[in-house]
């Protein structure tokens, strides 16, 4: 029923975005959901305040106390719904009330988008959509309408990075990868960071995990950082709607990390794929590169690096990463994944199926990283290194995409654990997984596809298979294809202010 639910809504208010582009809608919807959210949490809570005689219920306090943002009466949802929305000036009306939300609500402060009463914005449109969003969790029997919301925020996140393509990347990794990386990685109890954290989905995801075993979210510190400004609004919005208390900053995490002086039990991140425009030059003589220094062309070994850096003695790292990471030679990385391997760091790889992603047709493996594999809790895995082929797992959910099902996850998972438990019955699977040893590894270059080591067939030398070379090297031509195309309307644009027109 949620899922038709969710379908319906997002049907609709695809409908009633016109022509609007969807990057831009996309901070119009999730706004005012984040604010139907605040405002319905608000109105159990007054509620309560109110049937107590000894409570005051319009006190700021009483809402701090139990951890509910207070909204004032020209924010409320019923008033802006009942009394605004039909009306032209919808649009400043929610403006003003996203302003009064932030002025009693300071941790909200310059997150919430207020840019409802653009000229082009149709109001009318708007005044429906806040009609559609208004009637979330109405005549649902068994479903909490605070809950609903959060499904539908998370799901209108994953909507819309499929309807802006390739810029939709930036904010948001499938949920089905999210999920096999906190089932493999198990946050019960600490810190949990990531420094490239785009909406926040994998803190949602570790909040799931701990309702689904039964532990509590006070048990978990969240941390994480953000460089797109939008997008850590997003961050911040979904993480509200979700009560997680995280701590999560704007800027560059590799160059101005905000949590430097901090390490974490465990760290969750996707870093956007072959990044070569990092500004290596400035963070050359950092301490972070223990392994060797990352080209200036990829940053994707800094990443990596600096998420061992930031791990505490005995924690874990699970992290996203293009294929090539596992095979380049380019700029020393094959040395720096020499050293990584040989230091003991590397505790399990993983190929993913294509399609995966709505940004990239670019093929992505995980890393799992652990600082310490001898430590006792675990058996000790210092000369193995497990690798998993899950290239034929999957389902398609649409005609361009795949998704990890529940028993995917669960049967890679499973190996995962069964290999580093003391008692655990882990066998090799042809075709499937490998244990495979330090010796193996150096046999075979350090190179880490999987398919090298699990007896894939048809698996060419450097363990990437043709399909997944094309699209590699479609994804990088289209990308060359757009920069020239920038370039020239660029050079056209400095000729036309000097008098000479092409």
């Amino acid at each position: 029923m949620t899922q038709d639910l969710e379908k319906t809504l997002w049907a609709t208010a695809d409908k009633l975005r016109n022509n609007m582009d969807a990057a831009e809608y996309k901070h119009i919807v999730l706004g005012l959901i984040f604010l139907k959210y605040i405002s319905d949490s608000f109105e159990e809570l007054h509620s309560k305040l109110s049937a107590d005689k000894l409570s005051d219920a319009e006190d700021k306090d009483e809402y701090l106390a139990e951890s509910v943002f207070y909204v004032p009466p020209s924010a409320r949802w019923k008033y802006l719904q009942l009394e605004r929305a039909k009306l032209p000036t919808i649009g400043k009306d929610i403006d003003d009330a996203m302003d009064a939300i932030e002025k009693d609500n300071p941790n909200l402060k310059g997150v919430l988008p207020k840019d409802y009463a653009r000229p082009s914005l149709d109001k009318q449109r708007l005044g429906e959509l806040l009609d559609l969003i208004g009637n979330i969790g109405f005549n649902e029997p068994g479903k909490n309408s605070k809950d609903l919301l959060g499904r539908v925020y998370e799901y209108f996140l994953g909507m819309f990075a499929d309807a802006e393509g390739k810029r939709g990347g930036q904010f948001y990794t499938p949920q089905s990868i999210v999920k096999l990386l906190v089932e493999m990685i198990e946050p019960y109890n600490g810190r949990i960071y990531d420094g490239c954290c785009g909406s926040g989905g994998m803190f949602v995801q570790s909040e799931k995990f701990l309702e689904a075993h039964g532990g509590k979210l006070d048990d978990i510190a969240v941390y994480g950082q953000e460089s797109n400004p939008t997008t850590y609004k997003l961050a911040k919005m979904n993480l509200a709607i979700r009560g997680i208390d995280a701590k999560i900053e704007l800027g560059d995490t590799i160059h101005n990390d905000k949590h430097k002086d901090l390490q974490f039990d465990f760290i969750l991140e996707n870093p956007p794929f072959n990044i070569s425009d990092y500004n290596q030059e400035a963070v050359r003589e950092s301490h972070l590169w223990k392994y060797g220094v990352p080209p200036a062309g990829n940053a994707n070994y800094a990443w990596l690096q600096m998420a061992i850096n930031k791990l505490t003695p005995n924690g874990v790292a699970g992290i996203v990463l293009a294929n090539g990471s596992m095979t380049s030679n380019s700029g020393g990385e094959n040395e720096i994944r020499k050293n990584m391997i040989l230091d003991g760091v590397v505790d399990c790889m993983i190929a993913l199926p294509t399609q995966l992603f709505f940004n990239t047709q670019i093929p992505a493996c995980l890393w799992f990283l652990a600082r310490n594999r001898t430590n006792g809790k675990l058996r000790n895995r210092n000369n193995e290194i497990l690798f998993i082929d899950a290239r034929k797992t999957g389902a398609m959910i649409s005609r361009k995409n795949k998704a990890f099902t529940d028993e995917d996850i669960a049967k890679i998972a499973e190996v995962y654990h069964n290999w580093r438990k003391k008692d655990g019955k882990y066998e090799d699977i042809q075709g499937f997984c490998k244990s495979a040893t330090l010796k193996e590894v150096e046999e075979n270059n350090f190179v880490l596809t999987p398919g090298r080591y699990v007896g894939t067939e048809d698996i060419e030398d450097d363990g990437i298979s043709f399909e997944d070379k094309v699209a590699e090297i479609s994804e990088k031509l289209k990308s060359h294809f757009e920069e020239s195309i920038q370039l020239q309307e660029s050079i056209k644009l400095n000729l036309k202010k000097v008098g000479i027109e092409l």
